[in-house]
C-alpha cells in the first residue's frame, strides 16, 4: 500500500527562492551564475519581452553516430551505444516536438572524451549549452580539465557521476570538493546523477552545499526519487523536499520514464511534481527528456508533452509550466537562448 507524502511548505519562505502559487510571480531575487541576480522587476520585464516562452530541453545527450566514431569520435570501450544518439536524429525529433533548445550532458559512451560534444556545440552555438563529465582521478587532473572545458570550450555545467570515484571514495573526498570548489568560483552549476539512489548520496550533497553556499547544485532526474511505495523511499522523498532549504538547489524533473511507476504519460508523477514545486518554487525546476533514451520509451516529443498531462492533473498555474519548461533553464544559464 502506497503511503502518503509529506506535505512540506516551502522551507524557507521569503528567502531568495520565494515563488507565489496564487500570483504566479517571483517574489524574491534569484542567483544565477558568475555572482549575478536579479530582481523581481527584472524578471518580470525578461518574462513580458519573451512574449512566447521558449521550450527548453534541460537534460539530453548527444554521442557520435558509427560513422562519426569510425572516422573522428571513438566510443570509450565497453561503452558502445545501442542506440542512435547522434546530433542530427536529435535536431530532426526536437524540431518535431517544437523544443527550442537545450543542455547537453556528456554522455559515458565518450566518457571524458569531450570531442564530439563539443563539435555540436560550436556548430550550433545559439541553440545548445554543454554539461562536462568531472574527472575525479586521483591525481587531480580533472580539475585542469574542467577549467580548460569551461574558459576554452565553453562549456556551462559540470556533471558529477559518483559512481566513477574510485571505489570506497565519496564525492566530498579532496578531489571532489577541488572540482565542487572550482565549478563554483567558475560559475557553472553540478548536477548530480544519483542513479542508484538518493539515500547514498544524500549526506555527500549536503555537505557540498553547506561548505561550498556559492556552487549552484542540480539534482538530475528528480533525484532518481519514485513515488514512495514504503516509509524508506517516502522518508527518502521528504530528505529531497528538504533540500529545498538551500537556496543553490535546483531539480529536474526528467527522465520521467526512469522514476514514474506507471506507463505514458508517467501521471503518479502529478503529486511529486506538486510536492517539488510547492516546496522549491517553480523556478528551481525545469523539465528534461534524456534524449535518447527516452526515444524508445514513449518518443522525443510525447516526453514533452507528458508535463503537460502531468501538471494538467495539478492545480499548476501556466505561468509555472512556463517555468519549468524553459524559464528556469533559461534563467539559470543567463538568458543564453533568448539570444
Amino acid at each position: 500500500m502506497a503511503l502518503k507524502f509529506n506535505s512540506l511548505k516551502p522551507l524557507i519562505a521569503g528567502s531568495v527562492h520565494s515563488w507565489s502559487r496564487n500570483s504566479g510571480q517571483i517574489l524574491a531575487s534569484i542567483p544565477v551564475n558568475r555572482g549575478v541576480r536579479v530582481s523581481a522587476a527584472q524578471m518580470a520585464t525578461t518574462a513580458n519581452n519573451n512574449s512566447t516562452a521558449k521550450v527548453i530541453d534541460s537534460h539530453l545527450h548527444v554521442w557520435a553516430s558509427p560513422q562519426e566514431a569510425a572516422d573522428m569520435y571513438p566510443y570509450f570501450p565497453g561503452q558502445e551505444p545501442t542506440l542512435p544518439g547522434h546530433a542530427d536524429f536529435l535536431l530532426q525529433c526536437m524540431a518535431e516536438a517544437g523544443v527550442d533548445g537545450a543542455l547537453i550532458v556528456q554522455p559515458i559512451n565518450h566518457k571524458f572524451d569531450h570531442s564530439y560534444v563539443t563539435s555540436v556545440l560550436k556548430k550550433y552555438p545559439t541553440k545548445f549549452v554543454g554539461c562536462c563529465l568531472a574527472n575525479p582521478a586521483e591525481d587531480g587532473s580533472g580539475v585542469k580539465q574542467l577549467e580548460d572545458l569551461i574558459l576554452k570550450d565553453g562549456y556551462r555545467a559540470v556533471r558529477f557521476n559518483p559512481y566513477l570515484w574510485p571505489s570506497g571514495q565519496q564525492m566530498t573526498n579532496e578531489i571532489g570538493k577541488a572540482l565542487f570548489s572550482e565549478a563554483g568560483k567558475l560559475g557553472v552549476p553540478v548536477g548530480f546523477m544519483c542513479m542508484k539512489g538518493l539515500n547514498l548520496h544524500l549526506s555527500e550533497i549536503e555537505r557540498l552545499c553547506t561548505e561550498y553556499p556559492s556552487t549552484v547544485v542540480i539534482l538530475d532526474h528528480l533525484a532518481f526519487c519514485k513515488p514512495p511505495i514504503n516509509e524508506e523511499e517516502n522518508q527518502t522523498f521528504s530528505e529531497l523536499l528538504k533540500l529545498s532549504r538551500f537556496p543553490q538547489v535546483y531539480i529536474k524533473f526528467s527522465a520521467l520514464f526512469r522514476v514514474s511507476r506507471k506507463p505514458y504519460p508517467y501521471e503518479d508523477l502529478s503529486e511529486l511534481l506538486s510536492q517539488v514545486v510547492s516546496s522549491f518554487g517553480a523556478n528551481r525546476v525545469m523539465w528534461g527528456s534524456d534524449f535518447p533514451y527516452v526515444v524508445p520509451e514513449c518518443g522525443y516529443k510525447e516526453a514533452k508533452e507528458a508535463v503537460s498531462i502531468i501538471a494538467n492533473r495539478l492545480p499548476l498555474a501556466s505561468s509555472e509550466l512556463e517555468w519549468i519548461m524553459g524559464r528556469t533553464v533559461v534563467q539559470l544559464f543567463q538568458g543564453h537562448w533568448l539570444s
